[in-house]
């Protein structure tokens, strides 16, 4: 009976923190940050990229074996992030003002990291100079070059990708774009931690790539989203029930399977049909005034016109 309601338990708890189409899609707005201040050296790219190393990157295809699994997908993991993803976070990122976010493509860089760490006002240094020096620290012994796991770093605002998978890189996106709007990053980022409350800001990040692929109009790219995000998504509600053996406990999957069932009846459902439904913004027409010699001109003829008809 026991074994019955916590499954029942992981049903709801996937079903109530499932994402959803949030219409219309709202972008990012720029005049309510509370604060911001750039850490992105000018000059600087946005998007940097690991030099290509075929043992280090077979070393770590092969340790993203389980993940491919969970998720049924070979692409997760796999240490090639071609263009289609890139571009996909690129677009959203600018579409959302997002510009200084840094994106780290198959790199290794703790130094550089760290270096966004001490330049990253926008968190309190006390959450910076321990929690941040710890996620940095983890990154560091733990390389994501090597064991995978696309991220994104609320201390350093950077997102780490090792995944070909566009609906990956847009839910990370989401995650950068949902910490840029909070006022108190340390404290969210800590809340994180929490696992309900990692349900929450996983179902936001989501429920945001999701909604805009929908925006968008491509029903392909919005039905991969459905496929790869729920599951995922289930990963975290089995964790709160493996009692911190994860894939290794019979729970993990209480939440995975049906996240794949959930996510793949959604994709099902999405309508191939489809065009762009971003909003566009209604410029004012604006009336051209003419140079000062031309209106001069114009005033005199008008005139002239009026004495001769007089």
């Amino acid at each position: 009976m026991h074994k019955i309601l916590r499954s029942v338990l992981c049903l709801c708890v996937l079903g109530g923190s499932a994402s959803c189409v949030s219409l219309p899609y709202q972008r990012l707005d720029q005049a309510t940050l509370s604060r911001t201040i750039p850490i992105t050296p000018p000059g600087e790219p946005q998007f940097e990229h690991g030099h290509t190393n075929v043992v280090i990157d077979s070393i770590g295809w092969a340790f993203g074996i389980p993940s491919k699994l969970i998720l049924l997908d070979r692409r997760v993991d796999n240490h090639h992030v071609g263009l289609k993803p890139e571009e996909a976070l690129r677009e959203y990122l600018a579409y959302n003002g997002l510009a200084d976010v840094k994106i780290r493509i198959n790199q290794y860089a703790p130094q550089r990291e760290f270096r966004r760490l001490v330049r990253n006002k926008n968190v309190a240094w006390g959450w910076r100079y321990s929690l941040g020096i710890l996620s940095c620290l983890y990154g560091t012994i733990l390389p994501g070059r090597l064991f995978g796991g696309d991220n994104y770093n609320p201390y350093t605002d950077t997102i780490s990708l090792y995944s070909d998978i566009p609906a990956i890189g847009l839910h990370e996106g989401g995650h950068a774009k949902d910490f840029s709007g909070r006022t108190l990053k340390g404290t969210y980022a800590f809340a994180y931690m929490l696992p309900v409350f990692a349900l929450y800001v996983e179902s936001r990040a989501s429920s945001d790539a999701i909604s805009y692929l929908y925006a968008q109009g491509s029903a392909a790219a919005e039905k991969e989203a459905y496929r790869i995000l729920y599951p995922a998504m289930g990963t975290y509600v089995g964790g709160m029930f493996s009692a911190g053996l994860g894939p290794f406990s019979p729970w993990y999957y209480a939440g995975v399977i049906p996240g794949h069932i959930l996510g793949r009846s959604k994709a099902a459902k999405v309508d191939d049909v489809r065009e762009r439904r971003f909003p566009v913004p209604v410029i004012p027409e604006k009336k051209e005034t003419p140079p000062i010699g031309e209106a001069f001109l114009t005033f005199s003829t008008n005139n002239t016109n009026r004495v001769n008809n007089n």
